[in-house]
């Protein structure tokens, strides 16, 4: 269990900076000044969630090793396995935020856009016909 609890600290502690944020903003409980706040420490967050969860799924997998030569039972497989990977998806988004928030944000644009109207377009595509 304890692989499990490190990389969820890790996991809360990765989306503190990004993904947090952007559900906060787009649950319209906070504004985009909460947002920036906490991106100024995405160089200590996300680097801190990486490790977490790869010394979780290390001490997980010791563990299953160790039960697997002893013949012994792990107690709590299913559930530590299930929490490192729901850990590894916040992780991930976290990074993805991160290292490509152009991609990131014409995502989100395009996945909050309502049935009705188009998503804006991307500030790297031209507006008109070009001449």
């Amino acid at each position: 269990m304890l692989g499990g609890a490190i990389s969820a600290g890790g996991a809360f502690l990765s989306s503190l900076c990004c993904v947090l944020p952007v559900a906060i903003v787009l649950l319209g409980l906070g504004s985009g000044a909460f947002m920036a706040t906490t991106m100024k420490y995405t160089p200590v967050f996300v680097p801190m969630g990486v490790i977490s969860v790869t010394v979780g799924f290390y001490l997980h997998f010791r563990e299953r090793r160790r039960c697997t030569r002893e013949g012994c039972r792990m107690a709590g497989s299913a559930y530590n396995l299930a929490l490192l990977s729901l850990s590894t998806v916040v992780v991930a988004a976290a990074v993805f935020i991160s290292l490509v928030p152009g991609l990131a944000s014409d995502l989100l644009m395009w996945a909050t856009a309502s049935q009705g109207e188009a998503a804006p377009p991307s500030m790297d595509m031209p507006m008109g016909p070009t001449r």
